[in-house]
């Protein structure tokens, strides 16, 4: 259970909410040079980023979606699985660019031991939306939202649908109602709307500004106590900024 929107008004601001069994998944909070994400730990003992930002603004996340048996995991050079792309672009491995080529050109399937699908955006506002076996779509609008169904063929999961989940249509009333000044604020508001309880809580909210080049957290839906992330590259920026300010008044 995920919940994963793009808006771009006046800054692009991406939300997710990270929804988890702890009894299934064990997560930590990443704040590397060049990303912030949630990391997975994986058999071979590393936390994989599949969910997460780069300072480039690349944002990758993977929801859990039920399976379709064209999407299956296959072992071969014509197929790249959905988590292994998602963390590509994470790393900046690949462009927003560079993985439309692929899923236009490949066969995109489920990890070995996972149904999910994908929403990657970039700085731009460019979001792609990849669900294995069924397809993929680009595009550029107001806003991008996915949660645990499929929206390129919604008859699909339409029997999986969890009774009483609305977080869908929830969070698009929220994003339909506001304008071109959509907040962090706005957006934290949001994923508070939608977040989920146990078992599969909200462990993790994040926002990220494009504008700010950084990212605002939540842990265990204490969204009373935010955390701010700015990276590195983007403090150097702004120091340098100000000191090409400030440097006609010195001496």
């Amino acid at each position: 259970m995920c919940t994963r929107f793009v808006y771009h008004g006046e800054d692009m601001i991406t939300g997710f909410n990270f929804d988890i069994d702890l009894s299934v998944w064990k997560y930590k909070v990443m704040k590397e040079k060049e990303r912030f994400y949630i990391g997975i730990l994986r058999p071979d003992g590393r936390y994989h980023s599949y969910h997460g930002v780069n300072q480039n603004g690349n944002v990758g996340t993977l929801l859990y979606v039920h399976g379709n048996p064209a999407g299956v995991y296959q072992d071969n050079p014509n197929c790249i699985n959905i988590a292994d792309l998602t963390e590509q672009f994470i790393k900046a491995q690949l462009s927003f660019d560079e993985t439309v080529q692929i899923v236009q050109s490949k066969n995109i399937t489920y990890a070995p031991d996972a149904t999910m699908q994908a929403i990657l955006s970039d700085i731009q506002g460019r979001t792609l939306l990849i669900e294995p076996g069924i397809g993929y779509r680009e595009e550029q609008k107001e806003y991008s939202l996915l949660t645990n169904y499929s929206l390129l063929n919604p008859e699909s999961t339409k029997n999986f649908i969890v009774h009483g989940d609305d977080r869908y249509e929830r969070a698009l009333q929220i994003l339909e109602d506001r304008k071109n000044n959509f907040s962090i604020s706005d957006a934290f508001m949001l994923l508070h709307t939608v977040r989920q309880e146990e078992p599969w809580a909200t462990r993790v909210s994040f926002v990220y500004s494009a504008k700010e080049q950084a990212v605002y957290y939540a842990e265990n839906n204490c969204f009373d106590r935010i955390e701010k992330f700015i990276f590195p590259s983007a403090k150097q920026e702004r120091s340098n900024h100000a000191a090409e300010i400030l440097s006609p008044f010195n001496g």
